[in-house]
This record gives C-alpha cells, sequence and structure tokens, in this order.
C-alpha cells in the first residue's frame, strides 16, 4: 500500500506555505528540522511525503529526500509504503548525547581558552546576541539555530572541521525535544542564551575552571 493511502496518524501543526522552487530539498529540509526541535512532528507519529509535501505546496518527491536525510540523523525512520515515524528520544539518550558532546568540545574549548586572543572571542559576541534575541522572542526553532550557530563559531576557531561537523550532529540531535517534556519556557531560552556570553567572558578572562563549568552546565541542559 503507498504512503498516499496508508491511515495517517496526527499531522503536523506546520501552517500550509509555499516553498520556493529553488534549492527546494533544503528549504524543506529545514522546516522540517524546525518542526522537530519546536514538537510540531510528534514522537511516535508516521506521517506520510505527499500529505507533508501538500502542506509545503511541493511534490512528495523533495519531502522524501528530506526525510532521509533526517533518518540519516536518527531523527526518523523510513517505513516502506507508510512513511516515516519520528523518533523517540529518551532521558537516557539525552544524557548520553550530553556525555558526548562534553568528551568532545570540552577539551578543545579549554585548549583555545589557552591561546586564542580576547579580540577574537570579543569577535563572536554579535553571535551571542543574535541567539538572545531569539530566546527573548520565544523563538524555539529559531534560537536553536542561533546556538548551533554559536557554538560552530566557537569550534571553527580549531581549524578541525571535521570536529565541527560531528559536533553540530550531535548539538542538533540534543535539541530534539522530549515526547513528555513540557514545552521550553521563554525565561528558560533566555537564561539559556545568557550562558553564551557568560563563556565568552571566560573565556576573554581565560578562566579555565569557568570555562569547563560553563559548557558542562550548557550541555546537560540543552
Amino acid at each position: 500500500m503507498s504512503d498516499e493511502h496508508a491511515p495517517q496518524g496526527r499531522q503536523p501543526l506546520i501552517p500550509p506555505q509555499k516553498v520556493l522552487r529553488h534549492s527546494v530539498r533544503g528549504q524543506v529540509l529545514d522546516a522540517l528540522r524546525a518542526a522537530l526541535v519546536d514538537g510540531e512532528l510528534v514522537p511516535g507519529e508516521i506521517y506520510s511525503g505527499p500529505a507533508l509535501g501538500e502542506r509545503f505546496g511541493v511534490s512528495a518527491t523533495p519531502v522524501r529526500e528530506a526525510m532521509q536525510q533526517l533518518a540519516l540523523e536518527g531523527a526518523v525512520e523510513c517505513l516502506p509504503n507508510r512513511g516515516f515515524r519520528v523518533l523517540t528520544r529518551t532521558r537516557r539518550s539525552q544524557a548520553e548525547l550530553a556525555e558526548v558532546r562534553a568528551l568532545v568540545e570540552v577539551p578543545v574549548m579549554l585548549r583555545l581558552a589557552r591561546s586564542v586572543p580576547a579580540a577574537t572571542w570579543e569577535s563572536l559576541r554579535p553571535a551571542a546576541v543574535a541567539a538572545a534575541r531569539a530566546a527573548e522572542e520565544g523563538d524555539l526553532p529559531r534560537y536553536a539555530e542561533a546556538d548551533r550557530a554559536f557554538h560552530r563559531a566557537v569550534l571553527s576557531l580549531s581549524g578541525n572541521g571535521q570536529l565541527v561537523r560531528i559536533a553540530e550532529e550531535l548539538h542538533r540531535r540534543a535539541q530534539w525535544p522530549l515526547p513528555d517534556a513540557p514545552r521550553v519556557r521563554r525565561g528558560e531560552l533566555v537564561a539559556d542564551a545568557a550562558e553564551h556570553s557568560a563563556l565568552l567572558d571566560a573565556l576573554v578572562a581565560r578562566d579555565l575552571p569557568v570555562v569547563e563549568a560553563l559548557v558542562r552546565a550548557h550541555f546537560a541542559g540543552a
């Protein structure tokens, strides 16, 4: 049975929208990633390519391609002739991600703290401000992107592209909500965003114990 005729679960609360024809797959992928972060794609639910395509005003093909990318990222699983099921995260998997992120990023942050000049850290203030602005507006998907952008900018100073890619993939997975968790409140986003500025302050001061404590706490709260 094709996914067009399969019984569907609850459909996502993504407002109908048109997507420009250039880079359609990339735009659909961005929209689906935002829907995952915002909880609009519900863990455990099955979604079909045609149904989502109608919401975006595109064919099912770019939706399926985007969903296949999300499957590679561990966000969904492909169900032949049915569609895609959003995978359910657990608190254990969340804790494991936090541990792995710390193992990957903390040593790099500490090394950079010893060598990168203060002026370079100050140049990253706009990235911290962008995250803070998204948090103030309570825009969870935009904050998630700004949060990744800040960490990407910091880790890029290592000059290790493979590290940056792996860290961003781990970070993206850490941002998917738990199925039983309440929606993140604006105040929580603001507090999380404030940690970026505090981290920059510690990096400028080369205060390694504070750098390590802030990074570990940031991961634990992700």
